[in-house]
């Protein structure tokens, strides 16, 4: 695999046939080692922000237009890399079968929606897990040769992989609901039946697990389920806004099925006064408080060392 530059970002319709492919129990995964992953990166130079998508993410996870480029927002774009590389590159996993498990980005200062940026992605830190294997998705974002944001997305693809039965499963943490005082963040509110339809059309990710019941009953999922990043984009920008350089990192925990009532609890933005300080917050079921993430937002120095 070789380092591929795109004058723009792909649009997801020009490999929709090869991403149905990869969604198949079929094909070519069987073929591909699962011991290393493609290496190279796939990136956009110039990267021009399409306004009105931008307007859009905006209203659908709730951010004000301020001018500047909610902190989840490169996610989201990068991911048209992330599938072309899924789908043009010798992955050895079927994209269906992957579990987005952790996310973490990191803004290292406010960017303006009229910025022209390089944006990059690239494959990291394949390894066992008692479930199969993880592995990263590396996002960077780059105005000139300064690291203005980077991101990271941690997957899971399951497997009874003979060499993992000696890995023992870490025990998960008890996901406790943090107190809160009147200073922080304590919503209920309704996730509608649409709103992976929605984030579909917004974000370009049109999983079927997404998108109707009877297409993610399909799948294995009773109901449709809302996308993780737009679970973290919501209670981010609930919170009110974020310091000029921070990071914020989320376990994605159980699945939202849709309709859904949720409840955001978290603790306030102000309490952080240096990079030694960390904002907890997680979302969780109203009706019977099962968590679906629970993340933390913490001061970072505002040029990368």
């Amino acid at each position: 695999m070789s380092d591929k530059h795109f004058d723009a970002l792909p649009k997801a319709h020009t490999t929709y046939a090869n991403i149905i492919k990869s969604l198949l129990p079929i094909g070519n995964s069987g073929k591909v080692s699962k011991d290393q992953l493609p290496q190279g990166t796939y990136s956009v130079d110039n990267l021009h922000i399409d306004q009105n998508n931008l307007d859009d993410y905006r209203k659908i996870c709730g951010f004000m237009d301020d001018g500047k480029i909610p902190i989840t927002y490169f996610s989201v774009l990068s991911q048209a890399l992330q599938m072309n590389m899924m789908v043009k590159e010798p992955f050895p996993f079927a994209m269906l079968g992957l579990v987005h498990v952790e996310n973490l980005i990191t803004q290292y200062r406010k960017i303006g929606e009229r910025e022209t940026v390089s944006l990059s992605v690239t494959f990291d830190n394949l390894r066992d897990h008692a479930q199969g294997q993880q592995f990263d998705f590396v996002t960077t974002v780059k105005s000139q040769e300064d690291v203005i944001w980077e991101g990271t997305s941690t997957y899971l693809a399951r497997s009874d992989k003979k060499d993992n039965a000696g890995l023992k499963s870490k025990p998960r943490p008890v996901t406790v609901k943090p107190m809160v005082d009147e200073k922080g963040v304590h919503k209920i509110f309704e996730v509608p039946e649409d709103i992976g339809r929605r984030y579909a059309f917004v974000s370009g990710d049109f999983n079927l697990i997404h998108l109707h019941p009877l297409s993610a009953r399909a799948f294995g999922f009773p109901k449709a389920i809302a996308h993780g990043m737009w679970s973290k984009a919501k209670c981010l920008a609930m919170m009110g806004e974020l310091p000029e350089a921070c990071s914020a990192q989320v376990s994605f925990k159980l699945p939202i099925f849709l309709p859904a009532e949720v409840e955001l609890i978290a603790e306030p933005i102000a309490k952080l006064e240096s990079t030694d300080d960390s904002c907890v917050f997680g979302l969780y079921s109203a009706k019977n408080d099962k968590p679906h993430l629970a993340g933390h937002v913490t001061l970072v120095d505002e040029k990368k060392a």
